[in-house]
């Protein structure tokens, strides 16, 4: 195996150990008390600015949200500049940095097909899994196989049985409107510009009316119509409101994945043995 071959053996796990780096530090940061609160968004309007010569210099989302303050209970109203479009009425949850001017909003997400500690530590695995790979030790690089597939597995059960767990309600959410995101613009080489569709959808909790841009989303424009319906699935316990619930499919996944990876372990003890 040639050196560059070798290098690229390193790539999925880089990518993924950062991935799941990146997001065991978010998770560590959302947890800090007082770290974060949920907001409305007012209004959202596109800011787009260009030079002499027409080029783009910015261009960004100028978000209102209105939210209560977790430190001094006030009702306070923002500005955020964010780079992802907002409908008005839509949930979003404010996270403070080291300071209040180091705040931003995003989504409220869903919880990762993986946890995120799954994710950092199966990417540093496969990072050893090519070292190993390349070093020439089968044995050791199998090993890392074994406990990244079964990792995997567990993952999906956990996530799986936790989902189940939370007993979601069904909501009906009606389409409102039909949010598009161009990914790419058409050149000599590409033919047609891409984009990227999200439904936005309104649905009722407890006598309140509320929006949301789904996460879900397609690269057709016909997968989403103005006016059909779609499930989303509410927990009352955490107030929080999910786009997708238990599917069996994933414990399906989760049980295959568990399953190579212990008798990839049993091959394993066997040639030691």
């Amino acid at each position: 195996m040639d050196k560059i071959s070798q290098l690229f053996l390193y790539i999925p796990g880089i990518i993924i150990f950062l991935v799941g780096s990146g997001q065991v530090r978010s998770w560590m940061r959302r947890r800090r008390p007082g770290a974060s609160t949920v907001g409305d968004v007012e209004s959202c309007n596109h800011i787009v600015k260009r030079d002499k010569k027409d080029r783009e210099v910015y261009n960004y989302y100028n978000v209102m949200v209105a939210y209560t303050d977790p430190q001094n209970h006030h009702r306070v109203r923002r500005n955020f500049k964010a780079p992802n479009e907002y409908a008005v009425g839509q949930q979003v949850r404010i996270f403070w940095g080291t300071d209040a001017e180091q705040a931003g909003i995003s989504e409220k997400e869903e919880e990762a097909l993986f946890d995120p500690w799954v994710m950092m530590i199966g990417g540093a695995l496969l990072i050893l899994l090519a070292l190993f790979q390349n070093r020439g030790d089968e044995v050791k690089a199998m090993i890392c196989l074994a406990v990244v597939l079964a990792g995997a597995g567990v993952s999906l059960l956990w996530q799986y049985f936790k989902l189940k767990k939370k007993n979601l309600q069904t909501l009906t959410a009606e389409i409102i409107e039909i949010y598009n995101r161009q990914i790419s613009k058409e050149t000599k080489i590409l033919r047609g510009s891409k984009f990227t569709y999200y439904p936005i959808v309104k649905y009722v909790i407890d006598g309140r009316e509320n929006i949301r841009r789904c996460n879900i989303n397609s690269s057709s424009d016909r997968s989403f119509k103005v006016g059909e319906t779609m499930e989303l699935y509410y927990d009352a316990a955490a107030g929080t409101v999910y786009e997708r619930n238990a599917k069996t499919g994933m414990a399906v996944a989760g049980l295959i994945l568990l399953i190579v990876g212990i008798l990839a372990g049993i091959s394993i003890l066997s040639v030691i043995l």
